[in-house]
């Protein structure tokens, strides 16, 4: 009866169908409702196909195949079938397919015997999707309310536009550093090398054949947005957008689960959820369930992986560290996915082994922090004024990596422009705070009145104020970051006071079902804090205020309590007292206090505290010793902080010159630690060329870590150094992508030092070893780490003697890696046999894109060997050979592979014994060759013969664009036919006929040329032999030519007439840029002609003058009158 009254209501249900949304069509007759039922049949069971597949059991499928047989839905042949297809799930699936491809009695027998079915995968399959909807539309609900405060308005920056970090575990300095050094040390710098993730992805495998994880974790400093990801996540799985297949989501924070104590699994879902009636279809392995526990760094209990209780019973309960840590290990809920975010120091404290995934959340670049202030302010002048200040002052720049921090730096930047009173922008982190305290005090003050006073304020201010800053302090004391409401009453901070507009704009407050918690609106809020207190208090106390009980040796006067947060900060492993420090020590700075004068009692200083303070911090600067730590980088910090920047200028100017050699004291060495972390252009650029030895590099070494461009050249290092740069980039925390060891002395054992690091290191794409002494030995240890190393892209071994047995070793590489873009062996004897390793390696390469070999005793036998690896390598792109005494035979090979070969775009085969012959075939591939762009044939024996062979090629060729022919016994005829060549060609951008005797007659040709060609850029005539009436036709050339941009005659007798051409020609020329008349008997008048035809032509940039007899006086004449009329245009006299 029941079932007849259940499928009555079906029926009653379906007399009305939507039709074009509320139009309706009425079903009242009885052959209608038979076709409903029909249809309601047959949909339940594809409606709850996705159920019965996930939830139905062997045995659970055994008792329906049973029931189905015995009401002779299914034929003992049907059954057969359905148990021979394999896997359960598959079984389930034909069985679908078998019951609804007859009529609507077997989808009503089924659909009967699984509602009358007291079995629990029964009710899983009924009310499986009744649930996960009421369980989406509570949590869109929770978390609809915190849309607001988690999103951005600018659609570049929100969430959805933006990818987590696959990462590796975790670093040294993220295990172990403050979080604003962490952000410091590497800048926010992306790394190129780590995979992005998007949080569509986050439990998705990373291959077909690899896993889902089950435990991931994901990183992120303190404000970088953790919290606001995880909110992010779940509105869009609650909406169904992304991770479709996981059927529920529990989210829980630390904060939450400060309150508990004692709980089992099962009670703390149900606490947190109490609308899900059945947990043990959420906690099934039938549904993929995901917990997030968020913000671990806030959690008040230590989690204990190795002293847990083991426990594996949902139902038991524990204590709240020790389910915390079951769940995690896999001991409680094993079939459920677990997301944790955290900071990451804390993040340190889950093994790795039991970790699957760790993603980090990036912070803003520079692209993104200007594309935030852009639309954070309708007024552009605003946006841009920022961006200078923040260029002028790097620390915050740096700080605004942090998305918490740029939105507090903008809100209070903006104020203050707003402000009538039109105080300057602070400075500092510690201007920056006492500024934005100041103005969440004053919100709803007149704007542009006299700065805040004491007496003008609501006492209730300072004393929030203040006890806010007591709160902070002993909070940081005890690694304590999230408060409960009777830890602000301990405190003295009435509730009442945290909605004020100063209470607010400190405090958060966040609420759940289980728990209301308080904290910071950021960590460096709550340091920040924490120093006004500690620099108030130290005036007065006569105990030592890092014991919160008066029971303490006495400690009376500033300078002591000052010099015992110092002693504090030194001691703290974990770095999680050095931005307090910064703040006490910004707090000496008049700049900084100025705005906190109504708002506390700091009294009045005569700058001598601040004095000082300077001469204390640089004693510590200059009293240690050994590595150069980060809590000694925090000095140079401190000092930052202190506006007392003198040395720190020094050492910045001296890095960008490149002039610390014998300089680098240990003061120096710390500000240099400093400098690598505050300024791109110290650390994307570290020139430490000649200033380094053992020692400075043992003081130095955890330093360079951070840098992106390391130049070690010309500092004599010897192996024992290369033992340290082995470590140094061996280090996870490594970020150096180039490296220069140019001109040291290196040998074969440094090099097998570089080799081990070559083995592990992730981050370096560039290596030069140039002018060591590595030798074939240290060439195969390097080769070895070669085939192994997939990051490394380009590498120089020029000048280290590696020979054909090194040529070998790296002809292997190239036979297996495929990361390997450029490679220098130049000056190595590596020989015809070595050429011919290599080119064999070249056949079957496909990433090498740039090869030089020049320098190698290659002769005809190894450029024979080149040209057969390029007849059928399309890749190489460019291929130096250079002096390798090469001759017409070698050419003729080459050239006949240039036929073939249609990848190589630059060919040098400078001095060389290239004679007419090879001319004449490097012109018959020219015809049929149009991807050669440059090609280099100075210093050669080509003569008029082979040179016109060239020309006569050139008129039909559309590929080269480059052509060097310098030193090749040139005279006019060829010349002429060069010149003919160029009026029809339209692809030639550079000519280069230096050292070539083609005289007046020849420069006539080229300047004819000239008239009608418009694709040629640069052409080279130094030392020609021409006179004044090639520079008189050259000047006719250029009254019509726009396009030649550099014209460079030194070395010739142009003359004072021809001078005077020249500088007539200028005045009408608008392409020009360049102009090299040096040595060119021009006298006084033929330079002051050209000095002075610049008044009206503004396209020149550079001209030189030099060696032409012009003397001082005249010099400096021609100088102000180019200054004068050509101001932008650089002039060598």
């Amino acid at each position: 009866m029941e079932r007849k009254a259940h499928y009555d209501s079906i029926l009653d249900r379906s007399k009305r169908i939507t039709w074009q949304d509320d139009c309706y069509v009425d079903l009242q007759s009885v052959s209608c409702s038979t076709s409903s039922q029909e249809m309601e049949d047959l949909g339940w069971v594809q409606k709850h196909q996705d159920q019965l597949q996930r939830f139905i059991t062997a045995s659970f499928l055994e008792r329906i195949l049973t029931h189905l047989r015995k009401m002779d839905v299914l034929s003992s042949t049907d059954e057969t079938k359905i148990k021979e297809v394999g896997r359960l799930q598959d079984q389930v699936n034909m069985l679908t397919t078998i019951v609804t491809g007859k009529d609507t009695q077997g989808s009503d027998v089924l659909r009967g015997f699984i509602e009358s079915s007291d079995s629990q995968v029964a009710q899983f399959i009924i009310n499986y999707e009744s649930m996960v909807k009421e369980h989406k539309d509570v949590l869109l609900r929770r978390y609809e309310q915190l849309r607001d405060r988690d999103s951005c308005s600018c659609s570049k920056l929100n969430i959805s536009s933006r990818t987590l970090l696959l990462v590796d575990g975790l670093s040294d300095l993220q295990q172990k550093e403050h979080d604003l050094m962490q952000v410091g040390a590497t800048r926010g710098g992306k790394r190129n090398h780590l995979r992005q993730l998007g949080l569509a992805k986050l439990l998705e495998p990373l291959t077909r054949v690899s896993m889902p994880p089950r435990v991931s974790l994901t990183i992120g400093v303190a404000g970088i947005g953790k919290t606001t990801w995880v909110r992010h996540f779940i509105r869009q799985w609650s909406q169904g957008t992304i991770c479709t297949d996981v059927s529920f989501v529990l989210p829980f924070t630390f904060c939450e689960l400060n309150s508990l104590e004692k709980l089992s699994a099962e009670k703390l879902v149900k606490m947190a959820f109490p609308h899900l009636t059945d947990l043990s279809l959420v906690l099934s392995s039938s549904c993929r369930t995901l917990l997030i526990l968020d913000g671990l760094d806030e959690f008040r209990s230590t989690l204990n992986f190795s002293d847990a209780v083991p426990c594996n019973d949902p139902k038991k309960e524990v204590s709240i560290d020790d389910l915390i840590t079951n769940i995690i290990r896999g001991n409680l809920l094993p079939d459920i996915a677990v997301w944790v975010t955290a900071r990451p120091g804390v993040a340190s404290l889950i093994p790795g082994g039991l970790v699957d995934r760790v993603t980090e959340i990036p912070g803003f670049s520079p692209k993104d922090i200007q594309v935030f202030l852009n639309h954070h302010f309708s007024e552009r002048d605003f946006a841009s004024k920022i961006w200078a200040h923040l260029e002028s002052y790097k620390i915050l720049m740096v700080m605004c990596y942090i998305p918490c921090f740029c939105w507090i730096l903008a809100d209070t930047l903006m104020y203050i422009m707003q402000s009538a009173t039109q105080e300057t922008l602070p400075r500092t982190c510690t201007e920056l705070y006492a500024q934005f305290c100041s103005m969440k005090a004053e919100v709803g003050e007149p704007r542009g009145r006299e700065p805040v006073k004491m007496e003008q304020l609501h006492g209730s201010n300072r004393k929030l104020l203040g006890n806010l800053g007591r709160l902070a302090f002993y909070g940081l004391l005890k690694h304590k970051y999230t408060f409960s409401e009777q830890d602000l009453r301990a405190y003295g901070i009435e509730l009442l006071l945290t909605q004020s507009s100063l209470g607010a704009g400190i405090l958060v407050r966040e609420e759940s079902v289980i728990y209301t918690t308080y904290r910071f609106t950021h960590l460096t809020l709550q340091e920040f804090l924490a120093a006004t207190f500690y620099h108030v208090s130290s005036k007065r106390a006569i105990f030592d205020l890092f014991s919160e009980s008066t029971m303490s040796w006495p400690k009376i006067g500033f300078q002591n309590h000052f010099r015992s947060a110092f002693q504090h900060s030194q001691q703290a492993e974990d770095g999680h007292l050095d931005v307090f420090v910064r703040f006490l020590t910004g707090l000496l700075c008049p700049a900084a206090v100025k705005p906190l004068s109504g708002l506390l009692a700091i009294g009045k200083d005569d700058g001598n505290l601040k004095a000082w303070a300077a001469g204390f911090l640089q004693g510590l600067l200059v009293s240690g010793s050994g590595v150069v730590s980060l809590r000694a980088v925090n000095l140079a910090y401190c000092l930052q902080e202190l506006q007392h920047t003198e040395l720190l200028r020094t050492v910045e100017e001296d890095l960008r010159l490149g002039s610390l050699a014998g300089k680098l004291t240990r003061a120096h060495c710390v500000v240099l630690g400093y400098l690598l972390h505050v300024s791109p252009e110290c650390s994307e650029q570290t020139n430490l060329t000649a200033s380094l030895n053992c020692t400075t590099v043992k003081c130095l070494l955890p330093q360079l870590l951070y840098c992106s461009h390391l130049r070690l050249e010309n500092n004599h290092f010897k192996d024992d150094v290369m033992e340290l740069l082995g470590s140094l980039l061996s280090a996870k925390d490594c970020h150096i992508q180039k490296i220069s060891l140019a001109d040291n002395a290196i040998s074969n054992k440094g090099a097998k030092a570089l080799s081990r690091a070559l083995l592990v290191n992730r981050a370096l794409t560039s290596l030069n070893l140039r002018n060591n002494n590595i030798g074939s030995k240290g060439a195969k240890f390097l080769a070895e780490a070669l085939k192994m190393n997939q990051v490394l892209v380009s590498i120089n071994f020029q000048n280290n003697a590696i020979e054909e047995e090194g040529a070998q070793a790296l002809a292997e590489v190239l036979q297996c890696n495929r990361k390997l873009v450029s490679l220098n062996i130049r000056k190595n004897t590596v020989g015809a046999n070595g050429a011919k390793r290599i080119a064999d390696a070249l056949k079957t390469n496909r990433t090498l894109t740039k090869l030089i070999l020049c320098s190698n005793q290659l002769g005809d036998k190894g450029a024979i060997a080149l040209a057969e690896a390029l007849s059928v390598n399309h890749t190489l792109l460019s291929l130096q050979l250079q002096s390798n005494s090469i001759s017409n035979r070698g050419m003729t090979a080459l050239t006949k592979a240039l036929r073939l070969n249609h990848g190589l775009v630059s060919l040098n085969l400078r001095e060389n014994s290239i004679g007419v012959e090879g001319a004449k075939n490097m012109a018959q591939a020219l015809r049929e060759n149009n991807s050669l762009q440059d090609l280099d044939l100075t210093a050669n024996l080509l003569h008029d013969e082979g040179v016109q062979a060239i020309a006569g090629a050139i008129k039909f060729n559309q590929g080269l664009t480059s052509l060097h022919l310098q030193w090749n016994f040139i005279k006019s005829s060829a010349t002429k036919a060069l010149a003919h060549a160029l009026r029809s060609n339209t692809t030639m951008q550079l000519l280069d006929l230096q050292e070539n005797a083609i005289g007046n007659e020849g420069v006539i040709f080229l300047a004819e040329a000239l008239k009608t060609n418009t694709s040629l850029r640069t052409l080279c005539l130094q030392g020609v032999s021409a006179g004044t009436s090639g520079a008189v036709a050259m000047a006719g050339a250029l009254m019509t030519n726009n396009s030649l941009q550099t014209l460079d005659l030194r070395g010739n007798a142009v003359g004072m007439q021809g001078a005077k051409n020249l500088a007539n020609a200028l005045k009408s020329n608008r392409s020009l840029k360049s102009l090299n008349l040096q040595e060119n008997s021009l006298g006084m008048d033929g330079a002051i002609f050209i000095a002075t035809a610049l008044k009206g032509n503004h396209q020149l940039t550079y001209i030189n003058l030099q060696g032409n007899g012009i003397g001082e006086s005249g010099a400096k004449v021609i100088s102000d009158a180019i200054r004068a009329n050509a101001p932008g245009c650089v002039v060598d006299i």
